[in-house]
This record gives structure tokens, sequence and C-alpha cells, in this order.
């Protein structure tokens, strides 16, 4: 399966600028190829982001996590996600490793 180039240029630069807050990866069966499906913007809620997704197929997502510590510190923390539902097909589910060794 193949990975569009444009699939590490999105997670380097929400890596590197934190210009998203949040990419949004797809498989597409006929092409046999992983690409960016969403964008998201940094003022976007990991709420929305989490309600966005599709009940039956499946979707990984990098996201910037901001959270505050016990110690009141601001902190930042780009989080894998693997959004894989019981009614979602076997083969998307498989292909989670082919996007992860691709986008790092």
């Amino acid at each position: 399966m193949a990975v569009h180039d444009d699939c590490k240029l999105k997670f380097l630069e929400l890596k590197a600028k934190r210009t998203y807050h949040l990419t949004v990866f797809k498989i597409e069966e006929k092409q046999k190829q992983v690409f960016v499906e969403k964008l998201g913007e940094p003022t976007d809620s990991y709420e929305a982001f989490t309600s966005s997704l599709p009940a039956d197929e499946c979707r990984y997502a990098v996201y910037d996590f901001d959270f505050v510590t016990d110690e009141n510190c601001q902190k930042s923390r780009i989080i894998f996600i693997a959004w894989s539902p019981d009614t979602s097909k076997v083969r998307s589910k498989m292909g989670l490793d082919v996007i992860r060794s691709r986008a790092t």
C-alpha cells in the first residue's frame, strides 16, 4: 500500500511548525493509497475531532494535544490515534502499520 507524499509533509508541518492541530489520514482502498483527509485548525477541539470520525470506517490521526499538568504547567504532546470501530473492514484495520512506518 502506498502512502501519498502529502501525508509525511503534513505530519512534519504539524510536528515542527504546529501549523495544524490535527491531521486525519484515510486509506483509499480502490487506489491502495493512504492520503490526508482532513487538517484541523489550532482552534478545533478534541471533542469536535472525535465526533467527526465515521462510525464504520477506520481513520488514523496525529493530534497535537494541549493540557495542563497538576503543577499548572502548560504542555503539548503529539499523539497518534488509530480509530478502528468494530464495524470497519479488516483490511482497513491492517493499514495502521503502513501509515505509522511511513509517516515517521
